[in-house]
């Protein structure tokens, strides 16, 4: 008869109702590739470029190889695969690490689902097919320094000159433009109407030099304010079926999935290494694990986390039925958002003051996640979103 062990016990807690069972071979040999990636090659390097706030650039070619870029998108060098795939990859890299995931979603989610989505097949041609291969880094720039969750008011200019738009404003919290390649800026024509301008790097006047520095969370990945000062941009950079507003929420909507889907990895994170702990830490003679208030603990951890998991599932069935609205995205990112938090609150509370050191990973798993609640829309922005859908009525000014 074998007997579990503490990892064991642990793996069976973050996955309770046996979901990953009704993966297929393709999805699980993704989920596969991408969970040996996080535990071979992340985890014995990120807490120290976390605590040094430096982005892992070494992990950049390793995570091109598992081909994974791209996700959904079909063509062009990408991968293809289903919404769950997709979602899967963001619940294992934000498993092994919030900020790489983070680099990930912003230049395969944001960035080339945006070129996807609403650039012209020329446009697809060119730039995606070097994305896929993590060739060309890509980010999205739509925050401004004075419109966070107000991102409709924008006020980054466009005006035409010739063959070319003239870019002039600020954008800020913007991830990987330090470094990317090609940056999709944002901004408000003369009419009012809003379109998207890929900024390759080097172009004069584009200056995302400046790192957003002592953040508490995401650490390892880098967040630039963007100083546009006359940027010349080539009328072929405009990205074709970006019109209004409107289709960058469609971008936004799809990537929310993507967030509510990463805070079921910093939960399954932060369930797998509180089990394993309790079953190992001895206190009062016993392993703690068998201690009441800490199966409590345990029970709700687990509890939420699979409630996380059955919400980010079905998002994913209405997706491919085409049936998934804003506000059901905005209600996964509510709810995942803050029960990740507590998920990863209460593991760090089982370890004690061990769960305040890196090397425990869970205090970097909490951090991350008071970063995940503010990005693509706050709580509160979400909790107005389903508010609207809810009751007819916008509370928004």
């Amino acid at each position: 008869m074998t007997t579990d062990t503490n990892q064991d016990r642990a793996a069976r807690a973050a996955d309770y109702y046996r979901l990953d069972e009704q993966l297929t071979d393709d999805e699980l040999a993704i989920r596969d590739r991408v969970r040996a990636f996080g535990e071979n090659e992340v985890l014995p390097v990120i807490n120290d470029y976390w605590e040094r706030a430096e982005f892992p650039f070494e992990l950049v070619p390793k995570l091109a190889e598992l081909g994974v870029a791209g996700t959904t998108i079909d063509g062009y060098g990408c991968p293809g695969m289903s919404r769950l795939a997709a979602g899967i990859v963001s619940r294992e890299l934000a498993r092994a690490d919030g900020s790489l995931n983070t680099f990930f979603g912003v230049h395969s989610g944001l960035a080339m689902g945006t070129i996807n989505l609403l650039g012209s097949d020329e446009q697809r041609s060119r730039w995606l097919p070097p994305m896929a291969r993590l060739e060309l880094i890509g980010a999205f720039a739509l925050t401004e320094p004075q419109h966070g969750s107000d991102s409709v008011s924008l006020e980054t200019e466009a005006r035409r000159d010739g063959d070319s738009y003239i870019l002039n404003g600020a954008k800020r919290w913007i991830g990987n433009a330090s470094f990317a390649d090609l940056v999709i800026v944002w901004a408000r024509d003369a009419d009012g109407d809003v379109g998207a301008y890929v900024v390759e790097k080097g172009t004069p006047g584009f200056d995302p030099s400046t790192v957003i520095g002592g953040k508490i969370g995401k650490r390892a990945v880098w967040q630039a304010e963007i100083a546009l000062t006359d940027v010349r941009v080539p009328a072929e950079n405009k990205l074709a079926d970006a019109r209004t507003f409107e289709d960058a929420t469609r971008v936004l909507d799809l990537t929310r999935g993507g967030a509510a889907w990463e805070c079921v990895g910093h939960a399954m994170a932060g369930v797998e290494a509180a089990v394993a702990y309790a079953g190992e830490r001895t206190q009062f003679g016993q392993p703690i694990a068998g201690f009441q208030l800490v199966q409590a603990k345990l029970a709700t951890m687990v509890a939420e986390t699979t409630a996380m998991q059955l919400i980010c599932l079905q998002l994913v069935r209405l997706q491919e039925d085409d049936a998934a609205t804003g506000a059901m995205a905005s209600l996964a990112k509510l709810h995942n958002a803050r029960k990740a938090k507590l998920v990863c609150s209460e593991a760090r509370d089982i370890m004690g003051g061990n769960g305040l050191l890196l090397e425990y990973h869970v205090a970097r798993h909490l951090t991350d996640l008071e970063i995940v609640e503010t990005y693509e829309g706050t709580d509160s922005v979400q909790s107005l979103i389903l508010g609207r859908d809810l009751t007819g009525l916008s509370a928004f000014t």
